[in-house]
């Protein structure tokens, strides 16, 4: 059976035709592949980062260095996803520019040019969004934990990933609060394997 893109496609998760490099800021959820409790544990309420979960946190510090009109708010690095909050531009309410674009990012290559495919076809997420600092934040830790690990092309986070829009000050207070409790909630969260459930 061959490829029919009628059959074969993903179905984008993405609210459609919203501008995800615009000024805002964004709930940022990213799984290990299988939730596998790779970058740590909980013990009483407390993440104990592994090895490879100090370099998912350092990453994520480092964002703003490789794209600096993305601010990092809260997050949590969980043993099998991470949490965040990403602002891109300015914060929930204000008014700010839209972020500059930029090349490639710290992780990833510029696509070779290819005069075959029209230019209306970008490929990958657009310069400077969502999806290119979260794909960013994907392929360096990727690469960092496979070197320390020695396993070339290991798979290390799910294709894809979740985000929600944070459209007010109301709406930034409780992510932050659910952002903090997430250790606190570990022994009854459903991203852990190991949960007891109710």
């Amino acid at each position: 059976m061959g490829y029919d893109p009628r059959e074969h496609h993903r179905r984008s998760v993405r609210l459609a035709g919203y501008d995800y490099a615009a000024a805002a800021a964004h709930f940022v959820t990213v799984c290990t592949t299988d939730r596998a409790p790779v970058s740590g544990d909980v013990v009483d309420g407390v993440v104990r980062l592994s090895e490879q979960g100090e370099v998912a946190w350092g990453v994520w510090c480092k964002i703003p260095e490789h794209f600096p009109h993305a601010d990092m708010d809260a997050f949590v690095v969980m043993p099998n996803h991470v949490h965040g909050i990403i602002v891109i531009g300015a914060a929930p309410g204000s008014v700010g520019a839209t972020p500059e674009s930029v090349g490639a990012t710290h992780a990833s290559p510029l696509p070779a040019a290819d005069a075959s495919r029209p230019s209306a076809d970008p490929r990958g997420p657009a310069p400077g969004s969502l999806g290119a600092i979260v794909g960013s934040f994907k392929a360096a830790t990727t690469r960092r934990i496979n070197l320390m690990r020695q396993t070339p092309g290991a798979l290390l986070w799910q294709r894809s990933y979740h985000e929600h829009i944070i459209r007010d000050e109301d709406g930034l207070a409780r992510v932050r609060r659910y952002i903090e409790d997430n250790p606190l909630r570990w022994a009854t969260d459903r991203d852990n394997p190991m949960a007891r459930r109710p």
